[in-house]
């Protein structure tokens, strides 16, 4: 493959509410890259943040296209390395996000912290020591 953009892979998320996940994401630093459809309610939105890209997909796509059911449990786990863990942590808990686990030390030499997505899925952040 000559284009080196073709070569990239990225997760697409399917959500309840494309909105509110775009939402949630952007306190970590993703950004808006594209949006179908152009107007009105997105049906999927593309965020980058650095080299990290996320796709958020309105969950009655899979279920149209493939004949998947998305469920309501906890469908994954993204790990994103942050500035401050306590920073960040204290931002989403003032938004209203549950936080699932509290700032700690790791012994692999990171401060770590959980918060739950507005899907309930388990988001890791983590500052090296």
């Amino acid at each position: 493959m000559a284009n080196s953009g073709h070569r990239k892979a990225f997760p697409v998320l399917y959500v309840a509410d494309v909105r509110r996940s775009v939402d949630f994401y952007a306190l970590l630093g993703y950004e808006s890259t594209y949006q179908f459809p152009l107007e009105g309610d997105p049906h999927y939105v593309g965020l980058e943040r650095g080299d990290s890209s996320l796709g958020i997909s309105d969950a009655n796509w899979p279920e149209a296209q493939l004949g998947i059911t998305v469920g309501t449990a906890p469908r994954f786990e993204l790990f994103v390395y942050v500035d401050d863990v306590d920073v960040d942590v204290e931002l989403f808990r003032t938004a209203g996000h549950p936080i699932l686990q509290e700032p700690a030390n790791m012994p692999w030499g990171e401060r770590q912290a959980y918060l739950a997505d507005p899907e309930g899925n388990p988001v890791a952040l983590a500052t090296p020591i």
